[in-house]
């Protein structure tokens, strides 16, 4: 008990005091080296004889010199000191243009491929030497878990409640369209509820069995069904299947436009007033403050907002109705 004692009673100013004067071997020069008064350095070094019970410096012809105890001790003091500073000395300023560091971020596959694209160029302008790994992400991943871990800096997705212990910033807002052929029979014309519910669909694959997507979901809240005749595992794989069918494949709009932008698609306005997609970026308190995460995590919301900024993208093909936002959570 008395060692643990003596052990709670070592303070930093103690370590400090000891470290001067068994370098200088002078209380009056370690006083001057510490800017303190001989007094209090003499002080201070009875109360280190009485921890460690050893006079740890004692006269000498030339001032004084350290027991064998006291020499024993001047590296461990050194290296304490120094383990001490660099606790509490902040870490050096994060340079973006020199980091290796390995980015890694988690999307799901219906992000627009034009935002991660600008996501990346926007990173490697400014931090040519870092590398982004995208990792995929699915409905049933324990995300929070692997941003605990490290295994991923941040996610992005679009969650009606996030988890709670997370950190998040909205990034922006998209609504459901419908995607087509240019030369669909329904093509051109206003896409009716009716028409929509007749019509053979495309749909991303359920996560589990019996399990409904975001759409059926809302659909069946309305008790309304839609004809659902192909499912795949990715969203992308859809804007060419509906190159040679008669599918509809309802989408978030800027992944829309982005396939009618490259493929003779047409998009139109859902009939159905779908909720809208909110999406965020989350991260762990626990690479909140570190400042090459959250360098990291600035770059993303500055792409994803640049980018969905109305005014830097193409018009929609057929019009929102006045006043529309359909941007619910």
């Amino acid at each position: 008990m008395a060692h643990q004692a003596n052990r709670d009673s070592i303070d930093v100013h103690l370590l400090r005091v000891l470290y001067a004067l068994l370098t200088e071997g002078s209380v009056s020069r370690a006083a001057l080296r510490l800017n303190q008064s001989q007094p209090a350095v003499s002080t201070a070094l009875r109360r280190l004889r009485e921890l460690t019970g050893d006079p740890l410096l004692v006269r000498s012809k030339n001032g004084m010199t350290p027991t064998e105890r006291g020499a024993s001790l001047l590296e461990p003091v050194h290296q304490a000191l120094a383990n001490i500073d660099t606790i509490v000395t902040p870490p050096n300023r994060f340079n973006p243009a020199e980091t290796r560091r390995i980015y890694k971020l988690a999307t799901p596959d219906y992000l627009a491929p034009e935002l991660i694209g600008k996501m990346f160029a926007r990173l490697h302008r400014l931090a040519p030497q870092a590398q982004l790994f995208i990792h995929s992400m699915g409905a049933d991943q324990d995300f929070a878990l692997a941003l605990e871990s490290g295994e991923f800096d941040a996610v992005i997705g679009n969650w009606p409640q996030p988890p709670e212990q997370l950190r998040i910033t909205a990034l922006f807002e998209d609504e459901v369209v419908c995607l087509m052929r240019k030369d669909h029979p329904l093509a051109g014309k206003p896409l009716t509820i009716k028409h929509y519910l007749e019509a053979e669909h495309v749909a991303p694959t359920p996560y589990s069995v019996g399990r409904r997507g975001v759409i059926d979901l809302h659909l069946a809240r309305e008790r309304l069904k839609r004809n659902v005749v192909a499912w795949i595992p990715y969203f992308h794989i859809a804007p060419y299947m509906l190159l040679e069918s008669d599918l509809l494949f309802t989408c978030p709009r800027m992944l829309a436009e982005h396939h009618a932008k490259l493929l003779p698609l047409a998009m139109v306005r859902s009939p159905i007033d779908f909720p809208g997609m909110r999406f965020s970026l989350l991260w762990h308190d626990k690479s909140h403050l570190a400042d090459d995460a959250r360098w990291f995590r600035e770059q993303i919301v500055a792409a994803a907002r640049e980018y969905a900024t109305p005014a830097t993208r193409p018009a929609p093909s057929v019009p929102l109705q006045p006043g529309h936002t359909g941007w619910q959570s």
